[in-house]
């Protein structure tokens, strides 16, 4: 008995499935939204706290160490999940080759982007750079 197979030649050759580099890009994204869960609710939870205060005072608060790892915890998860985001955005809607690279190459600097000024001022407030 024959069975068809929907796999290509090269698929059956290499022994790769239809969702073979997806799944890290599913996962990735998965893990990422997890851990965003209880890192944005610390990141409210302190930009909660720090309204109303004077600028010595908010220095102060974001300038500690276990603040400070909260923020890069938040700013890294965030920005890479957001890069894996707009990476399947730009994948599922741009048709243009030539456009579709061109917007992930600008997306993934855009994140990179974000993620240095971010991890910057974080950095500038927790040793006084």
């Amino acid at each position: 008995m024959s069975r068809s197979s929907l796999r290509t030649p090269l698929g059956r050759v290499a022994h790769l499935g239809t969702a073979r580099s997806g799944t890290r890009h599913f996962w990735h994204q998965r893990l990422t939204a997890v851990a965003n869960v209880p890192l944005t609710i610390a990141f409210v939870l302190i930009v909660v706290g720090v309204l109303g205060r004077n600028h010595a005072a908010v220095v102060q608060i974001l300038g500690s160490t276990f603040v400070s790892i909260v923020v890069l915890l938040f700013v890294v998860s965030s920005v890479y999940h957001m890069r894996l985001g707009m990476q399947v955005i730009i994948e599922d809607y741009v048709h243009d080759e030539n456009l579709k690279i061109a917007a992930l190459m600008a997306n993934t600097f855009f994140t990179i982007a974000v993620g240095f000024a971010a991890a910057f001022a974080t950095f500038k407030l927790a040793f006084g750079l």
